[in-house]
């Protein structure tokens, strides 16, 4: 065992880690109930709905949809059929594989997402990026970019807005 996996938490780095995690999940939980009371559609919905706009094509194989929102295949799949019934996506056979089938954002999903994204934006700016001023902004992220290297997770790659 290294000197690091030994050490105790110190009451100060706990409050610091509790304070962080409660805080996102308070952050997280607003937004997506903003996000359903403005647009009716849920955090889940959009995530799949922005999986599925940045795609080429604006299609995905669902293992692909899968692993790009982070949710497990038959969570996605229960998930899709109920944005299918609303008529957000729709299943198409996949040209290259007859077996498979791919998702594709319908018209009406799209419009749902350009609505929806409007008021979350919004959201997110008041709830999150205004509580901070540029440089502090930039901090964030650079912690951020810090713990995704620890992780292994590597840059995002995300164009800048």
């Amino acid at each position: 065992m290294t000197e690091t996996t030994r050490r105790r938490l110190t009451a100060g780095e706990l409050r610091i880690w509790r304070d962080y995690v409660e805080t996102a999940e308070i952050v997280r939980a607003r937004l997506g109930s903003r996000l359903q009371s403005e647009s009716s559609l849920s955090s889940g919905d959009y995530q799949v709905l922005l999986a599925l706009s940045e795609a080429p094509g604006r299609r995905l194989r669902s293992s692909e949809l899968a692993a790009s929102v982070g949710w497990e295949r038959s969570r996605l799949s229960h998930h899709l059929g109920r944005m299918e019934g609303r008529g957000l996506i729709r299943r198409e056979a996949c040209a290259a594989d007859s077996r498979g089938a791919e998702i594709v954002l319908s018209e009406e999903g799209a419009d749902a997402f350009r609505r929806g994204s409007v008021a979350h934006l919004r959201a997110i700016r008041e709830m999150f990026l205004d509580a901070y001023d540029p440089e502090e902004l930039a901090e964030i992220g650079a912690l951020t970019t810090r713990l995704r290297d620890h992780l292994g997770l590597g840059s995002t790659d995300r164009a800048e807005a």
